[in-house]
């Protein structure tokens, strides 16, 4: 059997390439995996694209499987879906989520996967990772029965906040984006909506996920009296200046960060990792997810495909990666 596969590696930042990398023959606790799809998360992935982890944050950004070290020549993603064609029998055949980067082939521990429900397309799967976050922030966050709650930033970990909030029993929750036509996907989720200028205000929560210094200044605004803003942007080697002056202090506000590398410590004594990712499979039971993936693209296209989303365009939320079937 052909040992090689082919996987995207960053050459240089802003440079992408497909090269060809050996895969080993699997031991008796691994899995060989044929990638079926893959994920781009858009605002970590286009970050380590143009080469903006800051030093300091090497080791912290480490990805699962990550091959080569920032800034670059570096293999990098962890949203992957694919089929085990060689494993122990109970996951033979099988459909497993892992937190692979983009490769057509690949071999990991058995441990290192986790089946896709029977009721989960694995198209949707690719969502796994963002949706884990979402559910880490949720856990962090943890709202209330009636809360008043914003999400600013509709990207995709913005848009799983609010999907998974969107099954909290007597809340408002309204998606807040500068973009219109993040509307629609708003609606499909069952939230409201609003452009920045236009969001309802005396919240007792806001998730803020823009990555924009004016998306976390208007989650400050939006907030009542000892409201909680959770930042779960990553700026990498960003500044931002954060509107602490004004009522800041006299509202008695609270910015708190949230991040996916450790389980929130509210449930950290009685889950793991494992618990978290299967919970995020359950939930994407909900076809309503599909949503949040808005393009798709051929595996061959990824080195043209990352200089146009760490540019901007096009405005999709999760891109899914497509892979050939040999």
């Amino acid at each position: 059997m052909d040992r090689t596969a082919r996987a995207f590696w960053l050459r240089a930042p802003g440079e992408g390439e497909i090269r060809p990398v050996a895969v080993p023959a699997p031991g008796p606790d691994e899995v060989e995996v044929r990638t079926l799809y893959s994920g781009v998360s858009r605002g970590t992935e286009t970050l380590v694209f143009r080469g903006g982890v800051p030093e300091s944050q090497f080791a912290a950004m480490r990805a699962p499987f990550q091959d080569g070290e920032f800034p670059a020549p570096v293999k990098y993603g962890y949203l992957n879906v694919g089929v085990v064609e060689h494993g122990p029998p109970a996951l033979l055949g099988r459909a497993v989520f892992c937190l692979y980067p983009h490769q057509t082939r690949y071999v990991v521990p058995a441990a290192a996967v986790t089946p896709i429900p029977d009721d989960v397309p694995p198209a949707r799967a690719v969502l796994t990772g963002t949706v884990e976050t979402a559910v880490n922030v949720l856990w962090d966050a943890a709202p209330l029965v009636g809360d008043r709650i914003a999400v600013v930033g509709g990207g995709m970990v913005g848009c799983s906040v609010a999907a998974v909030l969107a099954r909290f029993p007597g809340v408002r929750v309204e998606l807040v984006d500068v973009d219109p036509a993040r509307a629609a996907v708003a609606k499909t989720l069952g939230v409201g909506f609003a452009t920045p200028e236009q969001a309802a205000g005396e919240c007792d929560l806001v998730v803020h996920a823009s990555a924009t210094e004016a998306g976390l200044a208007r989650s400050l605004e939006l907030l009542a009296v000892e409201g909680e803003v959770i930042e779960v942007s990553w700026y990498g080697d960003r500044r931002v200046s954060v509107p602490l002056g004004e009522f800041f202090h006299s509202r008695r506000l609270v910015v708190r960060s949230s991040q996916v590398g450790a389980v929130a410590p509210a449930r950290r004594a009685r889950r793991g990792f494992g618990d978290r990712l299967a919970l995020a499979l359950r939930l994407l039971a909900d076809p309503a997810f599909d949503a949040l993936i808005t393009e798709e693209s051929p595996f061959e296209d990824l080195p043209r495909l990352m200089p146009r989303l760490a540019g901007g365009e096009p405005s999709a939320l999760c891109v899914r990666v497509t892979y050939p079937e040999r």
